[in-house]
């Protein structure tokens, strides 16, 4: 089972060497960004061990902490490079992004090269960047405990009170960390590190392959640098409207359905897991297990699972509707752990289990960037009033998930506004759209939306439940379509479902 990106134990670092100025770089007067559009990127092998198996190459970008004042503090960003495969039928550039927001992006050309069709991978440099505060680009620490306000509030007033208690910590100890730097890590900026990225390889557009928050990323690029673009893939987009607190209630009512359709799979299959005889019974069986973890933690494989954390997990169990097997194995034993019978956990429990309850602490450290970007991206309402109703409001269609999703997050208690407004994507930029109509991430009424408001894109619509589609491999003719857009610029003439 594939973890989120908020729940995604760290990749390793590469070791990067820093970029020096041009000679013939001094800063213009009329543009003060003159002095770093034009540096000099050093380009060595990456140290990291994926990424050095592959021939990558790594550097470091030098951007202005604040693009308001361009001559002012800078950052040193982590990027990386793996060549076109054929330098003689080389193309350009295709920058990446994994997604999160917060995910690290250092290693996506390697998993992005293996996906492709050799004749679109000799075509591009494709580049991988962690953006602004995230892993080797001077990756915050907040010394979170892997999201603690990931949770569910439960039925009970003490429950709402502690995940409040635990967003707001969460909060408060990234920005009495970072105060100098939480301000400049919104997606704005991000998107003006590509484009500065872009400058400094010296090319005068670029293509982007974007999954998931790295989608809205390159949705945003194209509305701020049109003419900058060349190719664009957004694979599992997010709904920028709904960026913020309503992508988060978004993701409630997707999960809801995703039990909905496990449930279905499952009851056919009862002799096999017990689960029950018809889809109602399978998910009455789901919405007792949570109330049971609430009134006595489940102790199973050395863990005390409770309701506040449980529907966490079973969202992890429903992100790839090719995991069905393995999530009807999981409920089987947490069942059975229910009931006091021993249990050995399985692979797939056991991994489940320590990605929620003991997590590596380097994800801490990825979810501080992802609070970052997204509290400086939107606000979000700031009333526990206006959360305890959005939780009861949720109750009667989402019993399992509503809680989880319109819980308190860390930006409800952030100390300071957005300093600029998020981008409003409207344009006619060509772009290639790819998302499954199951998507429990990024629900598939954003990527309509999306699709009306770039009026030149294409939309392929993969039948199925899987967030990030192309990399994940999840149908070939998804596959086919990505790489030949690469390869020929040519979107298809209509909207199409695979």
């Amino acid at each position: 089972m594939k973890t989120p990106p908020a729940l995604a134990a760290a990749l390793a670092l590469s070791a990067l060497v820093a970029a020096v100025p041009s000679a013939t770089a001094a800063a213009s007067a009329a543009d003060p960004l003159d002095r770093v559009r034009h540096q000099v990127l050093v380009w060595k092998p990456c140290q990291e061990p994926r990424l050095a198996a592959a021939g990558a190459e790594c550097a470091t970008l030098t951007a202005p902490l604040d693009y308001r004042e361009p001559t002012g503090r800078t950052l040193a960003l982590a990027v990386s490079r793996i060549r076109a495969a054929d330098p003689a039928k080389r193309r350009g550039i295709l920058q990446t992004n994994p997604g999160g927001p917060g995910e690290r992006g250092l290693d996506m050309p390697v998993a992005l090269r293996e996906r492709m069709a050799p004749e679109t991978a000799a075509a591009y440099d494709i580049i991988g960047m962690d953006t602004r505060g995230v892993g080797a680009s001077g990756g915050i620490d907040c010394g979170l405990n892997h999201g603690s306000w990931l949770r569910s509030v439960g039925t009970e007033e003490a429950g709402f009170r502690q995940a409040w208690r635990l967003a707001k910590a969460d909060a408060d100890a990234c920005r009495s960390k970072y105060p100098d730097l939480l301000p400049h890590l919104s997606t704005r900026n991000i998107a003006r590190d590509v484009d500065l990225l872009r400058a400094a390889l010296g090319e005068q557009r670029t293509s982007f392959f974007g999954q998931s928050y790295g989608a809205l990323l390159g949705a945003v690029y194209a509305q701020l640098y049109p003419r900058r673009v060349d190719r664009l893939v957004l694979d599992s987009v997010l709904d920028p409207d709904r960026y913020g607190i309503g992508a988060f209630q978004d993701m409630g009512a997707a999960n809801e359905r995703a039990l909905d359709d496990f449930a279905a799979w499952a009851a056919p299959r009862d002799g096999q897991y017990g689960l029950g005889v018809t889809a109602a019974a399978v998910r009455a069986g789901v919405e007792g297990l949570v109330r049971r973890a609430q009134a006595a933690p489940i102790a199973v494989d050395g863990f005390r699972l409770d309701g506040y954390l449980l529907p966490l997990l079973l969202t992890v169990c429903q992100g790839d509707d090719r995991d069905s097997a393995d999530y009807a194995g999981v409920l089987r034993q947490l069942l059975d752990a229910a009931d006091g019978k021993a249990v050995q956990a399985s692979p797939a429990l056991h991994e489940l289990l320590t990605t929620v309850l003991a997590p590596d602490p380097a994800g801490g450290a990825d979810l501080a960037a992802a609070i970052g970007i997204l509290c400086d991206d939107v606000a979000m309402p700031r009333s526990q009033r206006w959360y305890r109703e959005a939780v009861e409001r949720s109750r009667p269609t989402q019993p399992v998930f509503g809680p989880v999703f319109n819980a308190p997050t860390p930006c409800t208690s952030w100390r300071q506004a957005p300093r600029e407004p998020f981008v409003e994507v409207r344009n006619a930029v060509p772009a290639l759209q790819i998302q499954s109509t199951g998507d429990t991430h990024a629900p598939y009424q954003g990527a309509l939306a999306l699709h009306a408001r770039m009026s030149a894109s294409r939309l392929l619509t993969v039948s199925g439940r899987v967030h990030t589609v192309y990399l994940n491999g999840y149908r070939p003719c998804a596959q086919q379509a990505v790489d030949a857009y690469l390869l020929t610029g040519v979107l298809p003439a209509a909207d199409a479902t695979c």
